[in-house]
């Protein structure tokens, strides 16, 4: 399997993204959005996906997070989908559910170029540190639609909000760290009877 690494700079009139990932590191991370909690996710992220991930973000967050949120999760989903080439040899499904402390969360992936969001949660309108915990739901959005994936997230159980969420981080990487892996028996095949993904 070739290198699979990805490097995307997108700018907008809102936001000004640079972001590269290995999707074999070793879960080296060097995060930089401007919030705090969300640094805290993507770095959990890259170390439970085992993936060498560098974010650099400024936004407009003098009207709030919104646009910074989502547009890493744009870019975070396009670096994936750059990064897996043309999937040959993946496993393509991932799958785990995940304690954090009193939360269970359940994450699935397919690696299956259609990207959509199935969810459910019940995050409240809160505050986590600057962090509005309603983004987390617009970050998986833009990430799944923009990596091609089909991803559910399910709150199997859950009470403090900090939990949930970096659970949902967590759990969200180790499913795309075993879809990504190599499967040896695979080859170089396409783990799909398409012929395309």
């Amino acid at each position: 399997m070739s290198e699979r690494t990805a490097r995307i700079a997108r700018t907008t009139k809102e936001t000004d993204i640079e972001l590269s990932i290995d999707l074999d590191g070793t879960g080296v991370t060097d995060i930089e959005t401007g919030i705090g909690f969300f640094d805290h996710m993507l770095t959990a992220f890259g170390r439970h996906g085992l993936f060498d991930l560098s974010v650099r973000a400024e936004g407009d967050l003098e009207v709030d997070g919104h646009h910074t949120v989502e547009d890493v999760g744009i870019v975070a989903g396009q670096a994936f989908a750059r990064a897996l080439g043309d999937k040959r040899g993946i496993r393509r499904f991932g799958s785990i559910a995940l304690p954090m402390d009193e939360a269970l969360i359940l994450a699935a992936v397919d690696i299956s170029g259609r990207g959509q969001l199935f969810w459910e949660a019940d995050v409240p309108a809160v505050m986590v540190g600057s962090f509005d915990a309603t983004l987390a739901k617009e970050f998986f959005i833009a990430f799944a639609a923009n990596a091609g994936v089909t991803l559910h997230i399910r709150e199997l159980a859950g009470e403090n909000t900090h939990h949930v969420i970096e659970g949902m981080f967590k759990a969200v990487a180790r499913a795309m760290r075993q879809a990504v892996e190599a499967d040896p028996r695979m080859g170089d095949a396409l783990p799909t009877t398409k012929g395309a993904l």
